[in-house]
């Protein structure tokens, strides 16, 4: 169906939607029906109709997503329920992730500003901040933090929260994501611990050692992007691809690493459903996947000890 028709047949019911429907609890409950019957993508860190669905009611009606029971049984008036229809129809036409039409999204409990010019936040790796990377580093230990591709900077800010004492420095190539990226450092009053760079990975970095290095780099081969559901297609393509094997930047991160990394520092990477592809290109290497009580995966950890033992592999690769 052409998102003409598509327009049409949500707007031939429209009417019939705003007087039968009253309350918040109906616009929620028929939210989440439109939303499966026209099946849309939830793969956003929203993971169920029905939570997306409040989402867009909450946001439309200028409400916390948190908003008390006791007032779902609340009547709207007709502009409200106009509203309430408007984004869900707009959801399903335009195929946005839902954190596009309400320009937030939460990582790891803190709410980010985003828009399309960055990826919706959604890694596993907010549970590694969350839980300050234990057992890896000692806490009192860590007191310099890079994260590169930072995209929105949600990486590197929740780092921040969790590492109070700590430096940590941001990395961006993308004149556009640095523009999100430096809403958010403001937004959370950052600037005096949070240093933004725009570089190409480490090369317009400055040179100096971290105790930790993450990142969620670009990781999609071409062909799986290509073959992604619509809802990806509207991020931008710069955050997801990473060649022709997904692996472009994730290597040449692994090879310039050892400049970078304390004598006991971490390197963590996601690589998502590249990470056969990887295990496959260096099957010699022991990565360790880390598991999460959240779901997720495709993230591996190496010591500084071990990123120097395989450089020259990493290297061979480049």
């Amino acid at each position: 169906m052409s998102e003409i028709e598509l327009s049409k047949n949500l707007a031939s019911t429209e009417a019939d939607i705003i007087t039968t429907l009253k309350t918040i609890r109906d616009y929620i409950r028929w939210g989440a029906s439109r939303l499966s019957e026209y099946k849309v993508f939830f793969g956003h860190g929203i993971a169920t109709p029905l939570h997306e669905s409040a989402t867009l009611v909450m946001y439309a009606l200028h409400q916390p997503y948190n908003l008390d029971d006791c007032y779902l049984s609340a009547t709207l008036t007709i502009a409200e329920r106009q509203q309430v229809v408007a984004i869900i129809n707009k959801r399903i036409i335009e195929r946005k992730p839902v954190a596009y039409l309400t320009h937030e999204a939460t990582f790891a409990s803190l709410p980010f500003y985003v828009d399309e010019r960055v990826l919706v936040p959604r890694s596993p790796i907010a549970e590694l901040i969350e839980q300050r990377f234990e057992p890896w580093v000692d806490e009192q230990q860590v007191f310099d933090i890079l994260d590169l591709c930072t995209g929105s900077a949600c990486i590197a800010i929740a780092c921040a929260y969790a590492f109070p004492e700590a430096q940590v420095d941001a990395v961006e190539l993308s004149t556009d994501a640095i523009a999100v990226a430096k809403i958010n450092i403001e937004k959370h009053d950052l600037t005096g611990q949070l240093c933004l760079f725009q570089s190409d990975l480490f090369k317009q970095l400055p040179e100096r050692k971290y105790d930790i290095i993450v990142s969620n780099p670009p990781y999609v081969a071409i062909q799986e992007w290509k073959e992604l559901p619509e809802e990806y297609h509207n991020e931008p393509e710069m955050g997801f691809t990473g060649g022709v094997s997904g692996l472009d930047l994730v290597i040449r991160i692994l090879a310039d690493a050892i400049k970078y990394l304390t004598e006991q520092g971490i390197l963590i990477i996601e690589v998502g459903s590249s990470a056969e592809t990887l295990q496959q290109l260096f099957p010699e290497i022991p990565f360790y996947w880390l598991e999460f009580e959240r779901g997720g995966d495709g993230v591996f950890l190496l010591t500084a000890e071990q990123v120097k033992q395989y450089h020259k592999l990493f290297l061979s690769k480049i």
